[in-house]
């Protein structure tokens, strides 16, 4: 703290969140009033067809557009605008759910993604699934497979919305990029990259859902000074004669994250919501009991008094860890 510019920064967060969040949030509530208006009139009035199709992706770029702005998003985008192609597909880094209302701010897109609750699973089973967005839940083995089939039909068919998906799978804090799913390399579509980079100047654009709803996160980004990012959209990439498509994959991410300035870790993101404990008790007991052994052969076997009162102080803390031990494999 500084005695001088701590005021200013008083000053600084009553501003944010006593005039200018109540002033967004007003700017979004209304607009998406009058989305839900016209997009329902269109939705409910005109008969399929390209036209309706592009009036909702005009409808949904507003929405999105005005979510920027109730960020006060400043969004640089750079390289070639998407056009839609058949046998194409778009892939990009994932920071947060915004990701893709950033970009759908720019150009329409399809996306794959998990299904959400609330207001949020709302607007993806009404609004989004105009556009063929594909929904799943990714602790369930067939909306995956599913999804995989749609996925592929959903590209090849020209007259499509463009999809994007995002191969890591989850979250990531803009700094790392972890491991990319095979699922849009092994289509033989033409892989579009998209670099995805936050400018953490104002606030951090990373949504830990662990810790906080997306109203919580959104809330969080509409009361900072502004969100800084910039987009990249990088030269389309196809696969190789002699490239496996764990080797296609891992040279798109790598030009991803090259760009973006990130770290590639060789992580699979699915680990964070995946319980080991849970999935496999013996390979935790296992390793306890590992524990225990060294920490008992490091205890020497006895000696004088004064020896003896330490080691049986020592024998004690081994007791102590095999109980412990013992103790897991009935919890576990």
């Amino acid at each position: 703290w500084n005695f001088y510019l701590a005021p200013i920064w008083l000053l600084g967060m009553l501003l944010r969140h006593l005039v200018l969040f109540p002033l967004r949030l007003t700017v979004l509530l209304a607009s998406h009033l009058l989305f839900f208006i016209v997009f329902f009139t269109v939705k409910l009035g005109m008969p399929a067809s390209a036209l309706k199709l592009r009036v909702e992706q005009g409808l949904i770029r507003f929405l999105c557009g005005m979510y920027v702005a109730s960020w006060t998003g400043v969004i640089k985008f750079h390289g070639p605008k998407p056009v839609p192609e058949g046998n194409h597909v778009w892939v990009a880094n994932h920071t947060s759910m915004i990701d893709y209302i950033i970009l759908s701010s720019y150009t329409a897109f399809a996306v794959i993604m998990q299904l959400h609750s609330g207001w949020v699973g709302f607007l993806q089973t009404t609004v989004l699934d105009s556009l063929g967005c594909l929904w799943f839940n990714r602790t369930q083995a067939k909306d995956r497979l599913l999804v995989a089939k749609l996925m592929a039909d959903h590209v090849a068919d020209p007259n499509t919305t463009p999809l994007l998906i995002f191969p890591e799978g989850t979250c990531v804090n803009n700094e790392y990029c972890v491991m990319f799913k095979r699922g849009a390399f092994d289509m033989g579509a033409t892989v579009h990259p998209v670099a995805i980079k936050y400018n953490k100047i104002f606030v951090d654009a990373f949504w830990n859902s662990k810790r906080m709803s997306f109203t919580q996160h959104l809330g969080r980004l509409m009361s900072s000074w502004a969100v800084v990012c910039d987009v990249y959209f990088l030269e389309p990439q196809t696969r190789l004669d002699d490239e496996s498509v764990d080797e296609f994959a891992a040279r798109v991410q790598a030009m991803i994250a090259k760009q973006a300035k990130l770290r590639v870790v060789p992580w699979d993101g699915y680990l964070k919501y995946y319980n080991l404990g849970e999935k496999h008790p013996g390979l935790i007991e296992k390793r306890r009991k590992v524990f225990a052994d060294q920490l008992k052969s490091c205890l020497p076997p006895g000696g004088t008094a004064g020896s003896n009162s330490g080691g049986s102080k020592q024998e004690e803390t081994a007791a102590a860890a095999t109980a412990g031990t013992k103790g897991s494999k009935k919890a576990v």
